[in-house]
């Protein structure tokens, strides 16, 4: 008597040890998570390939006197023709920014031949990498360079177009993490339909978002990791999503056992040993799949590595344990009115996915043939996805940086507005100065700050920023400039272009390989697994089709981020995988205790089916969140993930997985003993629809 009074006391007090845990833990972690803002950098270099031409000219650029340059265009423009007074009045606030601020050089004003238009390039070493000064510059300059008397006057050019970018990433820290609150808060309250229990797994996740701005400083401080508005917004996505798809599956089977078992601590222990694995094998995946763009050459890519393998660690510990002991900590009354009692069975009824996994079952290879070429032909809307993205097609409303640049074009088509930044070694500057003169397409250079054994070369072409004329311009610069490298906003397009490419034959692989030997250890199999990842494949390229279906026709965007491929894959694999991981992983437990194939099958998607759809939902919607930022290649990514998220949710896991698995048979966990003969009837229970 005295043993088991000391057990039920050991019980009690296990669910209120983890959360002081926690409390003390939060404690710890508080001063590191207000940190992570100031941490957060969106400079070139945080974007650039590591190993670029561009990123060696923004970095010897920071070393230069004076540091680094924000270069702005100035730009005065009236449809009918620039009068006196105008001129006088954009003299006037040229005179006053240089007044203001510390200028390098004075500017001069570069009229156009057509008479409208007239700008006044303009470059200080004020803000240095100082995002928040540059911010101040652009902003200063902005008030003293305004419209007047039907003179339209914008302040363009790279450092506000950084000015401009950096606008939308900070919407990424409160307006992102709000709305996907409401996202995550609505979809729970669906599910549950409960006024208690989704605040449960909600709060549960918010901590382990805080928990995971922490760690991420700290990774920044020890390691030098990249911070970026980018990957800070999607190990938010992850934390959100990934945590709340854990949930389910926990409060689903933890509901599943609450009616064997009559006390709750019984119950989630029972709980977790049975969907702990599936959880642990899925978030493992996810981590390593996400941790393989450190193998990526560019640097926002590969700082995106360790922050969303911190989202979703920090998910899974809140997970398996914050969540486990709130639960137990509220009893039964947490899932009021509908209260899964003792020794109570769920009521019959027809499920969805009971009729889906029927219909998969009578005509496996009919449905998944049939999946197949709709999955094939959604992909070849990928044929149709616009070329690269250009800087200023980039933002989703046209700031003011982007329409100085459409001005500029339209008044300036025999050069460019947009300088080439070329870094050679000091010593040869004279030659390197000549040999660009001597380039085809260069309309102008001039040399610029020598220090540390380098100068500056700025260059201007004679073709448009980013057209075909100067990226051959570019590279025939190049060519010819051995031991120079050649930078600025445009080189860095191509160099981000070219290095998504090379990262994409090096990363891909590495996530398949991956992704594929954890499934072959957890399944025990090796055709399950090459099953799954196929899928997972398949969905991406649906994806991808329908984007390319919507992007162009439909939201009208000129161009698609270089990154986008090998992003959304990474994502969509190691997230996709995840769902097959939930359904393989009961199959399997079915088939142990003695289920036939098919039978192992159709209740592996009865009973996850449910969960399966809702944690696809809150993923898929969290994701989609991004549609609703000011950047092109966000409202891509996120769509590509939301809708491939769906695809596999709706299609691949209730329909071709099933279909495949029923049609193999025993084969699909070969070469494992189960492909060899039936398993001995361990245990008989009939487990509850969800």
């Amino acid at each position: 008597m005295g043993a088991a009074e000391t057990s039920r006391t050991r019980r009690r007090a296990i669910p209120w040890l983890l959360l002081a845990l926690w409390i003390g833990v939060l404690a710890v972690v508080a001063p590191f998570a207000s940190k992570l803002a100031d941490a957060q950098h969106d400079r070139v270099t945080d974007y650039l390939p590591a190993s670029a031409d561009s990123t060696q000219v923004a970095k010897i650029q920071d070393r230069l006197p004076g540091g680094q340059t924000t270069e702005l265009v100035l730009v005065y423009h009236r449809d009918g023709g620039l009068t006196a007074a105008d001129r006088t009045t954009a003299a006037r606030q040229v005179e006053t920014i240089a007044e203001q601020h510390v200028l390098t050089g004075t500017p001069q004003p570069v009229p156009s031949r057509d008479g409208t238009t007239v700008m006044y390039p303009v470059a200080s070493n004020e803000p240095g990498t100082d995002e928040k000064k540059r911010d101040a510059l652009v902003d200063d300059v902005r008030q003293v360079a305004h419209d007047q008397d039907g003179l339209t006057v914008q302040v363009g050019g790279p450092g506000a177009l950084a000015t401009d970018a950096s606008d939308v990433y900070q919407s990424l820290g409160g307006p992102l993490l709000y709305t996907t609150v409401a996202v995550v808060a609505v979809l729970l309250i669906l599910i549950y339909r409960s006024p208690l229990l989704w605040l449960v797994p909600l709060v549960v996740v918010g901590t382990a978002d805080y928990l995971s701005t922490g760690v991420a400083y700290g990774l920044n401080q020890a390691f030098g990791t990249t911070i970026s508005g980018q990957s800070t917004g999607i190990m938010t996505i992850l934390v959100f999503g990934a945590g709340t798809d854990y949930a389910l599956l926990i409060v689903s089977r933890y509901r599943e056992e609450l009616r064997r078992h009559e006390r709750p601590y019984d119950a989630m222990r029972a709980a977790l040993r049975g969907c702990g694995p599936a959880v642990l094998a899925s978030s493992g995946t996810v981590a390593v799949g996400v941790l393989c763009l450190l193998a990526a050459d560019l640097n926002s890519s590969r700082g995106m590595g360790p922050l969303g393998t911190v989202g979703v660690l920090c998910a899974l510990v809140a997970m398996l344990t914050l969540l486990p002991a709130l639960l137990v900590l509220f009893g039964r009354r947490v899932f009021w009115p509908l209260v899964p009692a003792f020794g109570s069975t769920p009521k019959a009824r027809r499920s969805l996915f009971a009729a889906m996994g029927s219909s998969a079952g009578r005509r496996p290879l009919t449905v998944l043939a049939s999946g197949a070429v709709l999955l094939g032909a959604l992909a070849l809307g990928a044929l149709n996805l616009p070329g690269t993205v250009k800087q200023q097609d980039s933002f989703v409303d046209k700031p003011e940086s982007v329409a100085a640049l459409e001005t500029l074009a339209t008044a300036y088509p025999e050069r460019s507005a947009q300088p080439i930044d070329i870094i050679t070694p000091a010593a040869r500057a004279d030659a390197t100065l000549t040999a660009i003169r001597g380039t085809h397409g260069v309309a102008s250079a001039q040399q610029g700050r020598t220090g540390g054994g380098w100068t500056e070369i700025s260059v201007i072409a004679s073709a448009p920023p980013q057209s075909a004329g100067e990226t051959a311009t570019i590279k025939d610069l190049r060519d010819t400039l051995k031991g120079s490298y050649v930078g600025g906003p445009s080189a860095q397009q191509i160099d981000l272009e070219d290095t998504n490419a090379r990262d994409r034959l090096v990363v891909v692989p590495i996530v398949l390989l991956s992704v594929l030997l954890i499934l072959i250890a957890l399944l025990r199999s090796l055709v399950a697994p090459l099953m799954l990842v196929a899928a997972v494949v398949a969905v991406w390229g649906a994806a991808l089709g329908i984007g390319g279906l919507v992007f162009g026709p439909v939201l009208g965007f000129e161009g698609t981020d270089p990154g986008l491929g090998l992003l959304s894959f990474v994502f969509l694999v190691a997230l996709g995988v995840d769902y097959g991981i939930f359904l393989m992983h009961r199959m399997r437990e079915e088939s142990l205790n003695g289920a036939e194939p098919s039978a192992a099958a159709l209740t592996a998607l009865r009973t996850t089916g449910g969960v399966i759809a809702s944690a696809g939902l809150v993923l898929a919607a969290t994701f989609a969140v991004l549609t609703n930022m000011g950047l092109v290649q966000l409202v891509e990514l996120g769509f590509v993930i939301a809708v491939g998220v769906l695809l596999d949710t709706f299609l691949v896991r209730t329909y071709l997985v099933t279909s495949a698995s029923v049609a193999l048979g025993r084969k699909v966990w070969w070469p494992g003993r189960l492909s060899r003969k039936p398993d001995p009837v361990r245990t008989e229970r009939q487990p509850e629809p969800v």
